[in-house]
């Protein structure tokens, strides 16, 4: 017996899960880098023994988060670009570059960031925060800058492609 399935690839629907995926990502990140971090940072929980632990555990499930939704937005731009849908020659280096941010933070930042950050002298009360952690600083908000830059621009891009294509019709 043999099953002949047809199966139909929709600009369309690839172009509203790329948009919501893109949304919700950039959202999430904007959420995180001015709500969260900035809170906790300011109640003091950063100078605590465990919060190096405690960081590294919500930024390994926010970075692979992260790398699904660049993941899916690649793969939409992909199927939206083989069905026929007039996508621009640059949005796909830079989906290709979300990702490559999103692997950079989650496999090489986050674990120096935290190895850095980890209290090892359990009988010293606090312990400064290595100067090495600044320049992990401003590697990560030069990443997260750039993730936000290209995220909007293919957000923008994608979004000007439905008017493109309703225009169109």
């Amino acid at each position: 017996m043999t099953a002949i399935t047809k199966f139909e690839f929709s600009a369309a629907k690839w172009r509203t899960v790329s948009l919501a995926t893109l949304a919700i990502w950039l959202g999430g990140s904007l959420v995180l880098d001015t709500v969260l971090m900035p809170t906790l940072s300011s109640a003091g929980m950063m100078t605590q023994p465990g919060f190096a632990s405690a960081g590294y555990s919500l930024f390994w499930i926010f970075n692979h988060l992260e790398m699904l939704c660049a993941a899916l937005i690649l793969t939409s731009l992909l199927v939206m670009q083989n069905a026929g849908s007039r996508v621009s020659r640059w949005v796909l280096p830079a989906a290709v570059g979300l990702l490559a941010i999103t692997l950079a933070d989650t496999y090489s930042l986050t674990p120096m960031m935290s190895a850095l950050g980890l209290q090892l002298d359990f009988f010293a009360a606090t312990t400064p925060m290595p100067a090495e952690m600044n320049q992990l600083h401003a590697g990560y908000w030069l990443l997260e800058a750039l993730k936000f830059g290209l995220g909007s621009a293919v957000l923008a891009e994608t979004y000007r492609s439905v008017n493109r294509q309703s225009n169109l019709a």
